[in-house]
């Protein structure tokens, strides 16, 4: 008894350690991670935009964990590919929604997987950043759903000043018949029509389609003053091959769905003299050194070039400001859905690889016709037009 009363202040001392180094330990649990759900197309026909926005996103994710992650949370993604497919975009959605965890979905890559799932977030009260173009992701505006690619409104309203200003009264148009080229179609005839723009011939393809011969050879009887084409590769790389084919000698106008190397890669030298609305950052290095956007476009140019030894494009732009916008309104707003919808939709001056974004309740995509800058190809390059 003696000898344990002696030892008891070391009993003590040793217990209080003990006590100590456990909530030294407990302090230092890693916080729980916020998690974001992902849907890209990185298999089939449209893996050349979904590839880059994967990436990008990856990056930015090994690049703010590397800083602590959002306030000491850091970012777990989970991810689907949905192969550019409507009803793999559902599926994908479906298992997004049923993680608790997810605070917001960012994706899809095209419209029509975005058009798919959109009801579904929006239903859930989940907040979902469309990387897709068509206007109708976001009009009529619904609470729960964002994009961050420039729409094809504004868009077409680029190539409608563009046909203006050279003086083409007589355009024909042609399409991928997938949501994203009808709903550029609907757009262009709206604006054409208002613009007194006659357009002389009205044709389609499917996104499958090897040969748009036929098409082409029904618009050069019309005797068109330029041709525009709204799709996304591969279809306008061969519109542009069969219209030199045919000894077509008109300029052809196409969306800013070609706005990646893989057109100049497959028109080769027919992709010579298209023009396009583009996001800034593949003329970033021309554009004014007073544009708000070219350091932040310099920066994700450089980032991605030393992460992934190639050169970014537009797609991938689109993640990173989906993707950002997402993480800023986490880091606003904590992990609460209801409260990161609100931080978005009232995000105003937000400088990103797209353009400027100014979200409000009538507004879910927030840029203008200014975020696009008119780009033209020559010797495989892209360049702006003067």
């Amino acid at each position: 008894m003696y000898r344990l009363g002696k030892s008891l202040p070391w009993l003590v001392v040793v217990c209080c350690f003990v006590c100590v180094g456990s909530v030294g330990l407990a302090a230092k649990k890693p916080a729980e991670p916020y998690v974001i759900g992902v849907i890209f197309t990185v298999t089939g026909d449209n893996a050349p935009l979904g590839v880059p926005e994967r990436e990008t996103v990856e990056m930015l994710v090994k690049q703010i964990n590397a800083k602590g992650g959002i306030k000491g949370h850091p970012i777990k993604i989970v991810f689907y590919d949905d192969g550019g497919k409507p009803d793999q975009a559902v599926q994908a959605c479906q298992k997004l929604l049923q993680n608790k965890l997810v605070l917001g979905i960012v994706g899809p890559t095209l419209s029509g997987t975005s058009l798919a799932i959109l009801n579904m977030c929006n239903e859930a009260k989940v907040p979902l950043m469309s990387c897709a173009a068509s206007i109708k992701i976001v009009q009529p505006v619904t609470p729960y759903v964002f994009k961050t690619a420039q729409d094809d409104a504004m868009a077409v309203g680029r190539l409608i000043d563009y046909c203006k200003k050279r003086g083409y009264k007589k355009v024909a148009f042609i399409n991928d018949s997938n949501a994203y080229g009808s709903s550029g179609r609907e757009q262009w005839l709206k604006q054409a029509k208002a613009a007194g723009i006659d357009t002389v011939a009205v044709e389609s393809f499917s996104t499958a389609d090897t040969d748009m011969t036929a098409q082409l050879s029904k618009i050069r009887a019309t005797g068109p003053q330029a041709v525009v084409c709204w799709g996304t590769n591969p279809g306008p790389a061969i519109v542009a091959k069969n219209m030199r084919s045919l000894g077509m000698k008109q300029p052809l106008l196409q969306s800013h769905g070609i706005a990646n190397m893989e057109f100049i890669k497959l028109a080769g030298s027919a992709a010579e003299g298209v023009v396009f609305p583009a996001g800034k950052l593949i003329v970033a290095k021309n554009i004014s050194r007073s544009d708000p956007q070219r350091p932040v476009l310099l920066k994700y140019a450089a980032d991605f070039e030393k992460t992934y030894k190639k050169a970014p494009n537009t797609f991938g732009g689109h993640a990173y400001d989906a993707f950002m916008l997402l993480v800023k309104a986490i880091e606003k707003a904590g992990p609460n859905r209801s409260k990161i919808r609100d931080v978005l939709e009232n995000t105003r001056g937000f400088v990103g690889i797209t353009g400027v974004f100014n979200f409000s309740p009538k507004d879910h995509n927030g840029l203008s016709k200014s975020s696009f800058a008119l780009v033209t190809i020559k010797n495989g390059k892209w360049t702006l037009v003067k």
